[in-house]
């Protein structure tokens, strides 16, 4: 995806009924503010700093575009996708029986 793909589908969200509950896979809180897995569609609209009511795709577009340049590649992101792509199964095992994360070290 892209960021107007990621601004359309959070629209999308955000037609629901304020009420909606929304339960979060990811939270990364600032240090005064314990980890939140719930909010509500309303909460957002109100307190989001990226997708609040008047945010419009343009100004999202521009905002994450220039956010992401300025963002290191995850620690994880090899291993994660190696497991993501299987739908969270590990890759198959190899000829010696053992299944292996493969990390490539000349490349990126």
């Amino acid at each position: 995806g892209n960021a107007k793909t990621l601004y359309q589908s959070v629209q999308k969200i955000l037609s629901y009924p304020n009420g909606t509950r929304l339960f979060m896979c990811h939270d990364y809180p600032p240090t005064d503010r314990p980890i939140a897995y719930e909010t509500t569609v309303g909460e957002e609209k109100r307190k989001n700093i990226h997708v609040h009511e008047g945010v419009t795709e343009p100004q999202f577009v521009e905002m994450r575009n220039q956010r992401d340049q300025t963002l290191e590649m995850p620690v994880l992101i090899l291993p994660s996708i190696q497991v993501n792509i299987r739908a969270g199964h590990p890759p198959p095992a190899e000829a010696n029986g053992k299944t292996y994360l493969k990390i490539p070290f000349n490349v990126l």
